[in-house]
């Protein structure tokens, strides 16, 4: 008679127990490599909207010209005005507003810069001085924004150097920039410098600091 040989309970529950212990490893693993590739790949999304609207505030800025306008109640606005003191965390008119379809329109544009609803926000106008029924165009920059601080840099006397004499003390700058309200009539002059900093609610403070032209 022939006896056929085959496994008995314990070497099934064995197997069983071995294969779930290898399948536990694997799924470990690889959820600890998919979670490494969407922090990855969180951290690349992020760097890039951040870097995005430096790039943005810093193109703005370096292209500021000394162009007054006018609101849309028809009061003036200095050429740079900026601070908790200022309608805005920071306006300015600047060139360089390219016009590739040639429309009837100056290269100036009037952008303006605030945080609002956790994220930095950029209006731009399509004129400069502007009538009641102007709207903006206004772009989302940056998400995860606290708050944007600005100080500025009035005059080249005021320069004061910290440490070994190469790095700025910006401390005693001022953080806003408007016209002085008990002198009416008379023009607020554009900074020589602005330091903008920016308080994202991840990567903490960033600062960057920017000669106004002409210097």
């Amino acid at each position: 008679m022939r006896v056929t040989s085959g496994f008995t309970l314990i070497e099934v529950l064995i197997a069983m127990a071995i294969t779930a212990f290898v399948s536990t490893i694997a799924y470990t693993s690889l959820s600890t490599v998919l979670t490494g590739v969407e922090s990855t790949r969180q951290t690349s999304d992020r760097t890039y909207e951040v870097n995005r609207a430096w790039m943005i505030i810093s193109r703005d800025v370096r292209q500021f010209v000394a162009r007054p306008v006018r609101d849309e109640f028809g009061e003036s606005e200095p050429a740079m005005m900026g601070g908790p003191a200022a309608r805005f965390a920071l306006s300015f008119t600047r060139s360089g507003w390219h016009n590739p379809n040639e429309h009837l329109r100056s290269n100036l544009q009037r952008v303006n810069y605030r945080v609002e609803d956790n994220a930095l926000w950029r209006d731009s106008y399509p004129v400069l001085d502007r009538a009641g029924d102007t709207s903006a165009d206004s772009v989302k920059l940056l998400e995860g924004v606290e708050y944007m601080e600005l100080a500025f840099l009035g005059s080249l006397a005021a320069v004061e150097t910290v440490g070994d004499g190469v790095n700025l003390d910006t401390r005693n700058w001022p953080q806003s920039w408007v016209a002085d309200t008990s002198n009416p009539g008379v023009g607020l002059a554009p900074p020589v410098a602005l330091q903008v900093s920016l308080q994202l609610d991840d990567w903490g403070e960033m600062l960057r600091l920017y000669e106004l032209p002409p210097l």
